[in-house]
């Protein structure tokens, strides 16, 4: 299989030339640009998660850990979260990834498994879309399909370092067919890894309505970390009160 340099030079590549082309082409904002190269280059490691080694495993929680809290940065000014609970909030998150993703990836994940696959690439994909609250839908989609592309660049290599090319005759490894698949050899696997694309595909058709019950937008106003909390509790209790009483712009800017 392809080693870590080969990876990481070929998804880097690849975010450079999708950045690169988004900011020409369509106009779309440096800032955004860099941040999905950056994405696609760090999605090439990721399909390494499940690795036996350990050594790209732990490099790579390393990074999510500290790269994720700070992509929800927006989401978290959206819910009027003070800077004091964006910094527990991220000390959370860091502590989820680092040692909650961490742990049930060493001791479930299987080298080559489903996460070794195309349906794992859309998941990491929309779980992108879903941290990446900044700018518009479209500037979501495009960070989201950085991380897409930089996780099959992974995949493919995989498959293309599977066939030796060598000698007189190629010849077929074991491990071909093995990463750029749509089923694994598990069948609860499988139906593990297709419920979690269809909650993913839940959460994101459900995301707006959500953020803007908990931030108050249909009411023109932003709640504080405190109301955030307070709004669930009253409308919980308003209503047990009812039931008691027997009442029923630029595309990418």
């Amino acid at each position: 299989m392809a080693d870590f340099k080969t990876h990481i030079t070929a998804s880097t590549s690849l975010g450079l030339i999708y950045s690169t082309a988004a900011y020409y082409t369509y106009g779309v904002p440096l800032e955004h640009c860099l941040i999905a190269g950056g994405l696609c280059s760090a999605a090439g490691m990721l399909p390494d998660l499940d690795s036996s080694s350990g050594i790209p495993q732990r490099e790579m929680l390393a990074f999510l850990s500290v790269f994720v809290p700070m992509l929800m940065m927006p989401r978290f000014q959206a819910m009027g979260l003070l800077p004091e609970h964006m910094v527990l909030a991220s000390g959370v998150l860091y502590l989820l990834i680092r040692f909650g993703v961490g742990g049930l990836f060493k001791r479930y994940a299987k080298h080559r498994g489903m996460w070794h696959s195309i349906p794992a690439a859309l998941i990491a994909g929309m779980i992108t879309f879903l941290i990446s609250f900044s700018g518009t839908t479209e500037i979501r989609i495009f960070k989201a399909w950085a991380v897409v592309m930089g996780f099959l660049s992974h995949l493919i290599l995989d498959e293309i370092y599977s066939v030796d090319w060598q000698g007189k005759k190629i010849r077929v490894k074991r491990s071909f067919g093995t990463a750029l698949k749509l089923v694994g050899k598990s069948p609860i696997l499988n139906m593990l890894t297709y419920t979690k694309v269809i909650v993913l595909m839940i959460m994101i058709a459900s995301d707006d309505y959500l953020m803007d019950s908990l931030c108050g937008h249909e009411h023109g106003e932003t709640k504080s970390g405190f109301d955030w909390v307070m709004h669930f509790i009253n409308d919980h209790d308003h209503g047990h009160d009812h039931a008691a009483a027997g009442d029923g712009s630029d595309l990418f800017r």
